[in-house]
């Protein structure tokens, strides 16, 4: 078996300064990427890029806030100016509002979709232009198990999260064509600075590990990195259209 490398490659990775993010973004560029760091404030991400300098990789840090899609537009293209291209996109940024279904407003349906769903299909729009033009690329997309089930008190978030897979699935089809591939992975609860408040209460933990059916316990941000890694590079030369679960068997159960 060849030993999984990305020599060469130059990877973008939305809201790459912490948890997940900066978790993909080490992991992409220990694997040889250079790494173009797409952040909502550059100062977060200095400490992380030096440290990717560190590994010999080079670095760009922009400022993308991905609900503005112009914003993100130009940022891709800078990108493209300053490392020569886009081998590799992944779309990290996302989140959620925690409210029972009767009480979710139409400006958080909106805040939520646009956060997730809206941003990974656009974003993922101007990148794979860039991507044709050059011959191919890989497109790996943040999803969630809440994208397989139903968390009570997420139904926007699981919403979004579902549309993201479904999404997955379309952009393949359509893209396979220009050499790009598109793949999610759909993570279970990870520890984050996301998730550190709920995860803190004692009842909810417990009941998130005993959820986590095979496993149980809360998954680590490498874990989703080793993941996006793999789907990034030529180990998965014929993966493409599909949502990996990383969820320690929760959907399984």
């Amino acid at each position: 078996m060849q030993p999984l490398t990305l020599d060469g490659s130059v990877a973008l990775v939305t809201a790459a300064s912490r948890g997940i993010g900066r978790a993909i973004a080490l992991d992409l560029a220990e694997h040889g990427a250079d790494v173009a760091l797409g952040v909502r404030d550059p100062d977060a991400a200095a400490e992380l890029a030096d440290t990717i300098r560190g590994m010999g990789r080079r670095v760009a840090v922009v400022r993308m806030d991905v609900t503005d899609l112009a914003a993100c537009r130009s940022a891709v293209d800078d990108v493209v100016a300053e490392l020569g291209t886009i081998d590799v996109l992944v779309n990290n940024a996302g989140g959620g509002i925690v409210e029972d279904a009767l009480d979710v407003t139409e400006e958080h349906f909106d805040t939520v979709w646009e956060l997730n769903t809206k941003s990974t299909f656009f974003v993922s729009q101007h990148v794979a232009k860039h991507m044709r033009t050059a011959g191919g690329g890989s497109i790996v997309n943040i999803a969630s198990q809440a994208g397989l089930v139903a968390l009570p008190g997420e139904s926007s978030y699981c919403l979004s999260k579902a549309a993201v897979i479904h999404m997955t699935k379309c952009l393949a089809v359509e893209w396979g064509q220009y050499g790009i591939r598109v793949n999610a992975v759909a993570p279970t609860f990870v520890e984050t600075e996301g998730t550190a408040p709920a995860l803190s209460d004692e009842a909810f933990r417990a009941d998130t590990v005993e959820r986590i059916a095979a496993l149980h316990r809360i998954g680590q941000p490498r874990e989703v990195a080793a993941a996006v890694t793999f789907l990034a590079g030529e180990g998965a030369s014929l993966i493409t259209g599909t949502a990996l679960p990383i969820d320690g068997g929760w959907t399984a159960r």
